[in-house]
């Protein structure tokens, strides 16, 4: 496994975290706690020593799964990440309420990297009305919060905003190679670099749409490669290519998806990509945004829909008709 030095403390952080959002479930949408913990406790005797969670992952059942899967001396192994759910606050009382829930759900005294989940327009302008940075600051004085951070689905100038306002331990942003331009995208990337904050990386193969149902335009383009890759190695290594991002957040639903992961962040290293591949990638990418009517990666963040409607069920379908209806999945789906 490959570490990258958090600055601000000299620890070694691996490149490859393990992003709890997408557990494997048994049919009634639980999770399959055994087989999870079975998976999250593999990455970690592999190296992997970050481990990310979130209150509404799982409605609520990752953090307990997480909890679970750091006994027996795991959680001295790992970076504890988890995250403050600003849309679920009510009011400013909320957020003391959620953090003594989410430290019994783990069943720790403290967690290592705490974000203020999700940051958009209306939600900072909630995290401003119920003081939510003196909040995270009261609970780091405490000890009950290592380093602070904030997780981002906005816009880029949003974010430098946020950037600037408080003295961030961290920052988590969606980054792929699709998406540059999208969100914080590669400019927040570097902004964030500039001003000494590091950075994790969220949805580094968009949710599985960069590795599932290939359409037969983008296979071509791989097979053109001299050195032969998955889909998911030549995404984590454009990400990993980049020397500003700390850690790589992926959310694995199969022990084999983390057999690979560890194998592909094993030796990926910052400009390890050579002219032509990137080159490669830059045509898959064109590609691909030219195919895709409207970008969702069904992270959820946009429910519950006050009409009942499953949003990102209506957006996968939609785009699936668009990009992938050369895969003999999409239309069987």
């Amino acid at each position: 496994m490959q570490y990258r030095t958090y600055a601000k403390t000299g620890e070694k952080v691996s490149l490859l975290g393990f992003g709890t959002m997408r557990l494997p479930t048994k049919p009634d949408k639980k999770i399959d706690r055994p087989e999870a913990v079975r998976m999250i406790r593999h990455a970690v005797d592999c190296g992997v020593n970050y481990v990310d969670t979130a209150y509404p992952y799982h409605n609520g059942e990752s953090e307990v799964v997480v909890g679970s899967a750091l006994k027996d001396g795991y959680r001295e192994k790992v970076f504890l990440a988890d995250k403050l759910p600003m849309w679920m606050l009510g009011d400013e009382s909320g957020q003391q309420r959620i953090f003594d829930e989410q430290l019994k759900r783990l069943d720790v005294d403290m967690i290592d990297m705490y974000l203020a989940h999700n940051l958009t327009v209306p939600l900072w302008k909630l995290a401003k009305k119920f003081n939510t940075l003196d909040f995270l600051d009261r609970k780091k004085s405490e000890g009950k919060i290592k380093h602070v951070g904030f997780s981002f689905h906005d816009n880029v100038s949003l974010f430098k905003e946020i950037i600037d306002a408080y003295n961030w331990d961290f920052c988590q942003i969606q980054f792929n190679y699709m998406d540059t331009e999208m969100q914080a995208g590669l400019e927040g990337l570097k902004y964030a670099a500039s001003k000494g904050v590091p950075v994790i990386v969220m949805e580094p193969l968009k949710g599985g749409l960069l590795t599932d149902r290939l359409p037969g335009s983008i296979e071509e383009f791989w097979k053109a490669a001299d050195i032969k890759r998955t889909p998911a190695e030549w995404a984590l290594r454009w990400v990993a290519s980049f020397p500003e991002v700390l850690t790589i957040l992926s959310g694995m639903s199969t022990m084999e998806q983390v057999v690979e992961n560890l194998k592909i962040l094993s030796d990926a290293q910052p400009g390890g990509l050579s002219e032509k591949e990137c080159d490669i990638i830059e045509q898959v990418s064109a590609k691909y945004n030219a195919m895709i009517q409207y970008p969702c990666t069904a992270c959820g963040y946009c429910k519950p829909c006050p009409q009942k409607i499953d949003i990102p069920d209506i957006m996968e379908r939609y785009n699936d008709w668009f990009v992938y209806a050369q895969s003999e999945k999409t239309r069987n789906s």
